[in-house]
């Protein structure tokens, strides 16, 4: 009897690190940087669920999936703990960063507040990518709405999402070319992960048995 507890103990320990290993690995992938970030078929072939959260965001709020791909991708590059670098006086003493901006969309915590309130729940992370992406629709949606722009539109979308509706609407970005060189670079990858997602998009929509004998 003590033998086969022991050796039911030892069992169920077995079984206990298996799933904590199992989850930890399911946790680093789903938070991992994507292989090849300039392409965004490769993107949603390697992340299955960025892809299916991005058409879901999209169906939800409307628009395309590439332009809220491009906006992210300058923003964090597709890292979940980006941050604002940090500052330092006299060149070695840190003080803090610039701003609170935070995760895969770079959102500042009231935003973040703003947009939690707005769908109703506090259940939202911004270092998870499922989240960040609706964000990033969902502030589409606002700037659309306010001030007309395109959802289409990754340049004029870009410069709302970093200044701001109001900023935006007070003109606070016709005196920064290093910004507008910026938003014509997200509109330029909006664009070209437009022709490439044309390309593999047939592909995506299929389900896992079809794409088996692909």
């Amino acid at each position: 009897m003590v033998m086969l507890n022991l050796k039911q103990l030892t069992t169920d320990r077995t079984v206990k690190v298996l799933f904590v290993t199992l989850l930890a690995l399911l946790i680093t992938s789903c938070a991992s940087t994507p292989t090849n970030t300039d392409n965004i078929c490769d993107i949603f072939t390697e992340k299955r669920d960025w892809y299916n959260a991005a058409i879901s965001s999209s169906e939800r709020w409307g628009g395309p999936v590439t332009v809220p791909m491009a906006i992210m991708y300058q923003e964090s590059r597709f890292q979940s703990d980006a941050k604002p670098p940090m500052r330092y006086f006299l060149g070695f003493i840190p003080y803090g960063r610039s701003s609170s901006a935070y995760g895969y969309a770079q959102v500042k915590t009231a935003t973040w507040g703003d947009y939690q309130k707005d769908i109703g729940t506090i259940f939202r992370d911004r270092d998870d990518f499922d989240d960040a992406i609706d964000f990033v629709f969902w502030y589409m949606d606002k700037t659309q709405k306010r001030h007309g722009v395109s959802k289409w539109d990754g340049y004029n979308q870009y410069l709302n999402y970093h200044e701001g509706h109001g900023g935006y609407a007070s003109g606070s970005y016709k005196n920064k070319t290093w910004l507008k060189n910026v938003a014509k670079k997200v509109d330029q990858q909006s664009k070209t992960y437009s022709a490439q997602y044309r390309q593999c998009k047939e592909q995506l929509e299929q389900g896992w048995f079809r794409r088996l004998f692909s």
